[in-house]
């Protein structure tokens, strides 16, 4: 099978994956938000770094070495996840250990317990970390489908079953963890592979010294990323917290969802043809190009339409989180570009300059917290956006090294794509402020998204915008 054809294929099932196990968790989570509490949702936010924690490490840089490593064996594989069970182990135990000093961090006691059993999803994930890799290299992406899709079920059904019984913030922990029990022993059904009862040292050895610096930077964003979940708990109210989190996560649901279907299959494409520059670039291209045509839109768009929409979907307790989220609609606009910037220094095998990367990034996002602080958590969020445009031009900066695509280049061929998703959605605002305001909260969302995406793709197709062709030839082949 072409290269082309493989790619194809696996977007097609990996949007199958996403759309559908996230569609379940969509509807999973309008459900418990209109049963649960904002406070509730924001003890989970405050220990979210921890838990983000927990699934970068099972899911360390030894596994994303072995999809770079060109023909992994047997003892590749079992080196990898005999390091992964011991390490999500220890895991635990400091998890387990710090929960009390976590919970006085907080000044919020239940943490304590809340801690100690979500932890516990640590070692069974990690239990099947290197089942899911192999099935990823492989593109085998419609086994992923058949794993997640019951697993995210289960967790569902678990979640609102506790929550409609009164068990209020635990629903959240145990749907966790029957997810990752359920998903664990797919993944080791579906897979077929089995670890061999051995360590090979010159193996690890080498998967270390990629994965290490991959580890050690994946630490320092899954800190950074949760910082303001961490600032905003401990400064801020319990409520505040789950509005931000609520917020962060319907937005992250069109941005996520698109970002995981491109990126999954991006990072073992981009894999097989690290070393022809010429082609990896054209292929780099294409795809953030498309991802910031699909996600652009949506984000601005869904901001237009925050208020009737968080109302419909989320009654009206959770509308104090309106403006958190339409300032993250708009820092998240650049975010798939981030991780397609990186994807390119890991397959290349930098990840000693993606670890340098990462530190210099966090030290500026460290500066603009102590900075924007001063102007409460509106501070804290308009900060985001300058973020996400720093981000991008340092990402790109040593990309564009490799692949002779400079930072003002990328910036120029997404600059048309983001103008018109802005003027579309500024279209929508006035139509919705003078005309359609006194509708039903269903009919506002309708009729502005609807004239907004026919706006949208009208002005792509006057510009000549290149992913319209790619998407709607896509759309065609299936």
């Amino acid at each position: 099978m072409s290269l082309k054809k493989i790619a194809l294929s696996g977007m097609v099932w990996t949007a199958a994956q996403q759309f559908s196990t996230q569609g379940v968790n969509f509807i999973v989570s309008i459900i418990l938000a209109r049963i649960l509490l904002p406070d509730e949702f924001g003890l989970i936010g405050m220990i979210a770094v921890f838990i983000a924690i927990g699934s970068m490490l099972y899911n360390s840089g030894l596994t994303q070495s072995l999809i770079r490593t060109k023909d992994p064996d047997q003892d590749d594989y079992s080196t990898v996840f005999w390091f992964n069970m011991a390490g999500s182990i220890l895991l635990f135990l400091i998890m387990f250990c710090v929960a009390p000093l976590i919970a006085d961090f907080y000044k919020k006691d239940i943490l304590k317990d809340i801690i100690r059993v979500y932890s516990l999803s640590f070692i069974i994930n990690a239990f099947s970390a290197v089942q899911s890799t192999r099935l990823t290299k492989s593109f085998d992406f419609k086994a992923h489908l058949k794993i997640s899709l019951p697993s995210t079920i289960v967790t569902g059904l678990t979640g609102i079953y506790m929550a409609y019984k009164g068990y209020g913030v635990w629903s959240l922990v145990f749907n966790n963890i029957a997810g990752a029990c359920c998903s664990s022993i797919l993944f080791w059904i579906v897979s077929g592979w089995r670890p061999s009862f051995r360590f090979h040292k010159e193996k690890f050895r080498t998967h270390f010294k990629f994965g290490y610096n991959m580890t050690l930077s994946g630490l320092l964003s899954t800190v950074f990323d949760n910082v303001y979940i961490i600032v905003i708990g401990r400064f801020f109210s319990p409520s505040q917290v789950g509005y931000y989190t609520r917020a962060d996560t319907l937005k992250q649901f069109p941005v996520g969802n698109i970002s995981t279907i491109l990126n999954t299959v991006a990072y073992p494409l981009f894999a097989k043809i690290q070393d022809d520059d010429v082609r990896l670039k054209a292929v780099y291209k294409r795809i953030i190009k498309m991802v910031i045509f699909l996600v652009a839109p949506i984000l601005v768009f869904m901001a237009v339409v925050a208020e009737p929409l968080f109302r419909f979907l989320l009654t009206e307790k959770w509308l104090p989180a309106v403006p958190y989220f339409q300032i993250l609609c708009v820092a998240g606009i650049l975010y798939p570009v981030h991780a397609y910037n990186l994807n390119i220094l890991q397959v290349k095998g930098r990840s000693d300059l993606y670890l340098k990367l990462e530190m210099v990034k966090k030290a500026i996002v460290l500066l603009v917290i102590l900075i924007t602080i001063q102007f409460g958590i509106y501070g804290l969020l308009w900060g985001q956006i300058f973020l996400s445009i720093a981000a991008f031009f340092i990402n790109t900066y040593f990309t564009g090294k490799y692949l002779n695509y400079t930072s003002w280049e990328q910036a120029l061929d997404l600059i048309p794509t983001i103008g018109i998703a802005f003027f579309s959605g500024a279209l929508m605002l006035l139509l919705d402020y003078f005309v359609i305001s006194h509708l039903s909260d269903f009919l506002r969302i309708f009729i502005c998204s609807s004239i907004g995406t026919v706006l949208y793709l009208g002005l792509a197709k006057i510009i000549k915008e290149d992913s319209l062709g790619e998407v709607i030839a896509i759309i065609k082949r299936k």
